[in-house]
């Protein structure tokens, strides 16, 4: 019997040019989010804010962000947005647009989508193409095992596009049920998964993750998120907890195989 060869990535952030051969010798692309990319913290020239402010602006504004400053981090922001005129929101869904149109061409078919908490959920069915399947709080069967997606993050101080209360994030959690792969942005709530090394803070996880991992033994958990993590996997009684990696940085997917 042959084996099936899953590709998963997570935090594409606009990296459009690896995202095209992704799909390469898999059976299927698995997307855990984050698909658009506001702000690089790696390259402050790159991102919707720097291409609207300038790649000094965006170093100034994700300098206070990194510190913790998140209402002076506001400030700088709405001065910059009331300068550039017109309606904020306006600007960044062009520009979310424009990232969506040339991301969602790349996309390798078939793919198997969730969304990640940058994303803009209201505006993905307008660009996905036929073999793009969008799931959220739902389930699809690929290559005989039941994969459940859960998609978005949870409340934070940075208040990106598709954060949602803890409560609503578990119905999520618990309408996907029991599945082989459990499938999420965000990771379980377990601090070493949480703690990014180069940001060096904890993002946020899901208590609800964990608690279904513990009480239904997925053999996989897969999420993305933290971008350098302190431990990229861990295991929770019998299921393997991997986050995938950071697409826009690595360039190549995660491999599953069975």
């Amino acid at each position: 019997m042959s084996l099936v060869r899953i590709h998963v990535v997570s935090d594409v952030h606009g990296r459009v040019d690896a995202l095209a051969g992704a799909g390469d010798g898999a059976d299927a692309l698995v997307c855990l989010g984050d698909l658009v990319l506001f702000v690089d913290y790696a390259d402050h020239s790159q991102g919707i804010f720097a291409d609207l402010f300038g790649a000094e602006k965006a170093a100034e504004f994700i300098g206070l962000r990194t510190e913790g400053r998140f209402d002076e981090a506001r400030v700088m922001s709405a001065e910059l947005w009331s300068a550039l005129g017109g309606d904020p929101r306006a600007h960044v869904e062009a520009a979310v647009r424009g990232q969506y149109a040339a991301i969602f061409a790349a996309m390798p078919v078939p793919a198997y989508l969730t969304y990640g908490n940058v994303d803009l959920p209201a505006l993905w069915a307008e660009y996905a193409r036929p073999g793009h399947q969008i799931l959220d709080g739902e389930t699809a069967e690929i290559g005989g095992l039941r994969f459940g997606f859960v998609g978005g993050g949870l409340r934070t101080p940075y208040r990106t596009p598709y954060e949602i209360d803890d409560a609503d994030y578990a119905r999520k959690v618990a309408a996907v049920g029991r599945v082989d792969v459990l499938c999420s942005h965000i990771p379980p709530a377990i601090p070493e998964l949480l703690y990014d090394t180069v940001a060096r803070r904890f993002e946020r996880g899901s208590e609800a993750l964990l608690d279904a991992i513990k009480r239904t033994q997925p053999r996989y958990a897969l999420f993305g998120h933290v971008h350098q993590p302190l431990w990229s996997r861990t295991r929770v009684g019998r299921t393997e907890c991997v986050n995938v990696g950071h697409f826009r940085g690595r360039g190549t997917p995660y491999v599953l195989e069975w």
